[in-house]
Parts: structure tokens; sequence; C-alpha cells
């Protein structure tokens, strides 16, 4: 421990003769009569154009003007080869005083790695066969007093990475291209839901009564009206009254918030999409989350068949579908279909060593099996139906069997991914189930589902049969980019604060902060 923080103490003391260096750079950029915090620059070539079209450009002796960040610079005397990077790569760069000039050149030796500039010149292509830009003008637009870190991986680093994902970004060009990426998710499902008629709408953040799923909800207090407010957990109610109101496809991609665990799979602000269907049923629902995953798999990967950590996983629809009590017969060999009682079903669980409360029905003790002993095994696509009526408070009941519901869930290497049904649209029904999950909460269940007066009220006005579909777009995107950890493909995950931080905000200290309950 004590070598840990020598070691620490070292580096910050480097960085911070670093960072007087760069300040003292600075003062003398400015001694120059330039300017270190420059003005609009009229680029006309990205690295990647220059690359793509440098035969032609060298040909005609073009000149072209790039901008963008130093990521290396090799001096040799009197000339210098630099690396500009922008959003499309790298592009060498070659500085020579006799080209650029005496005062130009006095500048150039004040830059620094990280320090963004502009540069015109012409293309030539190096003995070594390397694309290059010969600097004729340059300006510096940025002069960046921190320098970027020499090493940037590792456990430690990578949670700097995500506190600081702006450094991140800039060093690790692969990381941008997982969130390129995730703009052609969010692209390819609004194209898809546009093309077949579903509307675009925004339903409250703050809401005054939390629902649409049982999760923990944040909660703060609206001063202006003196009243509590909840961060939403789903959209799902507000976007079922506007199937009442009389819109007939609805789709809405935002955040929601649940305060809950942090894992590897969840964050407590997260994108999710849902629709609605008017007129439509699971099947319509269980269509659409085979075939919008199919489509982002495209787009993304250019197949699918794709590989996630390790194992080919094939993405083509139709996918491999199961009830919940045959998928936890296939895995534990325990049969609920053939437990009639609650005795039967707290046997079953006893022998797969599944606790249960004192109040769980046996659809509660399934759904507890299922998600201890056959979730992590779905790796395929797979489509579980016949979710217990305990754990589906807004799906409609199944015709032959009231206990259980037609809602699915989607899953793809361990993981629920989607989430839909045939909408519960019986107002009675409704009341009856809510208060089902009353006494659930009664019982001690903090994440059973609130009372909806208002809601319930909508549903009497009638609501259409409906199919309704919620799908993580982080965990979505996690499969198509191959990442482990749902920090990977948020550009600003939620991070406890660092020691450092904590200390400031102890009571008496400045930045003190105080958070409602």
């Amino acid at each position: 421990m004590m070598e840990e923080q020598t070691e620490k103490r070292s580096l910050a003391e480097e960085l911070n003769d670093q960072m007087q260096i760069r300040r003292e750079k600075l003062q003398q950029i400015r001694d120059l009569g330039v300017e270190p915090f420059g003005q609009k620059y009229e680029w006309d070539h990205h690295a990647g154009d220059v690359r793509g079209e440098a035969e032609e450009l060298e040909k005609n002796s073009s000149r072209v003007k790039v901008a963008g960040r130093l990521m290396a610079i090799r001096n040799h005397g009197k000339t210098a080869f630099c690396n500009l990077r922008d959003k499309t790569g790298d592009i060498q760069i070659y500085f020579r005083k006799d080209q650029v000039g005496e005062d130009a050149w006095k500048l150039f030796k004040l830059l620094d790695i990280g320090d963004i500039v502009g540069v015109e010149g012409t293309v030539f292509t190096t003995h070594t066969g390397e694309t290059t830009v010969r600097a004729e003008v340059f300006t510096l637009l940025s002069k960046a007093l921190r320098p970027l870190p020499e090493k940037w991986h590792g456990l430690t680093d990578k949670e700097q990475r995500y506190r600081q994902r702006y450094v991140d970004l800039i060093v690790n060009p692969q990381v941008r291209e997982t969130f390129v990426k995730r703009t052609q998710v969010l692209n390819t499902i609004r194209s898809w839901l546009v093309e077949r008629d579903f509307l675009e709408v925004e339903t409250p953040m703050l809401q005054t009564l939390y629902g649409g799923a049982n999760a923990r909800p944040f909660k703060t207090h609206l001063n202006a009206l003196n009243m509590p407010l909840y961060l939403r957990i789903a959209p799902e109610l507000y976007l079922k009254r506007l199937i009442v109101g009389g819109f007939e496809r609805v789709f809405e991609m935002n955040r929601n918030f649940r305060n809950e665990g942090m894992d590897s799979r969840h964050n407590p602000e997260f994108t999710s999409l849902e629709t609605y269907q008017a007129y439509g049923d699971l099947e319509d629902v269980i269509h659409q989350t085979e075939q919008i995953v199919a489509a982002c798999a495209e787009k993304v990967c250019g197949s699918l068949k794709i590989v996630y950590e390790g194992t080919e996983i094939d993405l083509t629809p139709p996918w491999d579908r199961m009830t919940m009590a045959e998928a936890v017969k296939k895995y534990t060999g325990e049969d609920f279909d053939a437990a009639h009682t609650l005795t039967e079903a707290r046997a079953i669980a006893d022998r797969l060593h599944v606790e249960y409360g004192p109040y769980d029905e046996e659809g509660k003790i399934l759904a507890e099996c299922f998600d201890a002993h056959v979730e992590e095994k779905l790796i395929q696509p797979t489509i579980i139906t016949r979710y217990p009526i305990e754990v589906s408070p807004l799906s409609k009941k199944c015709e032959d069997n009231p206990k259980f519901t037609y809602r699915f869930e989607g899953y793809i290497y361990g993981r629920e991914l989607a989430n839909g049904f045939s909408e519960l649209n019986d107002p009675l029904d409704q009341r009856a189930r809510f208060e089902m999950q009353l006494e659930e909460k009664k019982h001690g269940d903090d994440e059973a589902h609130e009372m909806d007066e208002d809601f319930i009220n909508a549903l009497e006005y009638g609501l259409p049969p409906t199919g309704g579909l919620g799908i993580g777009i982080d965990r979505l995107v996690m499969t198509l980019t191959g990442a482990s950890n749902i920090r990977d493909v948020l550009l600003f995950p939620l991070m406890k604060p660092e020691q450092s931080e904590m200390q400031d905000k102890e009571p008496g200290k400045t930045g003190e902060t105080k958070q409602k309950e």
C-alpha cells in the first residue's frame, strides 16, 4: 500500500511538473503575439479524405487544409514529423523550418502532444509509402494544458477511462467507434419504426406516480407545488394513454431511471425503446423484436451472425421459443407444469435451492427458479413465453390458463434484451392486479407496482387490443459491439466519486451537498 501511494505521489508530481511547463509555454506563445486559443478554422479535408484521395491530390499538387489533435511529434533538428488525428483517423504532417518560416518555427517548437492545430499544405508520399501533408502554413487552435496519458489501460486506468471519457475518446479510436455504432443502432431502429407508420413521441420524465415496471424509483421534490415527484422507471402507462387517445402506433426511445443495484449489466440511468401497436398482440411484438435486432445487426455488423465474447450467435429470425416452465424443465429437469399446488411448487424450489417468501404463490416461485437456473444459459436468441400473472401486472391473461399471461422476454447471451406482451385492457382486471401488487408491497416487496387511478380511468374509456414492446438499447449495443460491461456503451456512466471528491463533500467542508430521499 505504501509503495502504491508513493507511486501515485510520484505520478502526480510529474504531472504537475508537465502542466507547469505547458503553462510557461502558454505565456511564451502569447509573447510571440499568438493567441493560443484560436478562432474558427475553415478545413476542407479530413485525414481519411487525404488518405483516400492521396494519389490524385499529389498528382495535381492540390493544397489541403486539415485540422485535428497532435498525437505524436518526432523532431529531427530543423524538421519534424507529426501525427494529426481527427474523427476519421490519423494523417502524417511534415514540418520544415525553411518551409513554414522562422517565426512559425518558433511557434512550432512550443507545441506539445495534445495541442489542436490547423494545417495547410500539399500532399506527398514518403519513401516508406506514408501519405503526408507538407505543412506550409499552420495555426494553433487550442493549447492543451494537460498532457495525454502515455498508458491508458488496465483495471485502475479503466475506471479512469469511464470518469474521463473525453480523454478515453482522444486516445482510443476504437472507443469512439463504439459510440458511432450506438448512434447507428438508434437511427436504424427509428427508421424501421417510422417506415411502418409508428409515431415518435415524448412522455414525462418527472411523474407524480411511477409505474410501468416493478422497480424502485428515484424520488425528488417540486418546490413550486410543494409535492413529491419521481423519475420515471418506464414510459409504459403514458404511452398506453396515447393509444386510448387514438394514436394507433407510437414509440419512444429515451431514458429510464431505477434506484437499484449497479453491475456490468445495470446502470441507474439507461435507455430503452418502447413501442405500442393498437389492434396488435404478443405475436406482433415478438416479430418486431426479431426484425429490429436483425436490422441493427445488418447495419452495425454487416451480418446476422456475430461473435460475442468468443461465442458465435445467430440472430436470424425466427428465434427459438419456450414457455418459462418448459425452459425450467429443460435446464433443471423440474416440471412446474406438473406442480398443481403451492406445496409442490415450494418442493421444486427447495430441490433447486431457490429461496422464496412466505407469501409467494406458485407463479412467483416459478419465475424465481427461472431467474436462478435458466436465464444465464440462454446464449442463442430465445423467446420465453407464458409468464405467471404474479410477475406480469400489466399483461393480458392467457385464455387457456388464467394463471399465465401473454407475455414474452427475449434473451441473448444469458441476459434479457426485450420484454413485451398483449396489453391488459380490461380496467376491472387491471384494478385487481394493482390491488394484488399493493398486497405484495405490504408483504415487503418494495418493487411492487403502485395503484394508478388515472391509468385505470383511461382504460375505462377503452384501450383497443394492443401489443407493447420494450427493448434495452444499452444491452443491444453491448451485444452488437462486443462490450462486456454496460459502462463501455455509455458515454458518461455513473461512477462513485473518487476519495478526494468524497472528502470535499463531508459536512463542514467546501462543496457540501445534500440529497433528498
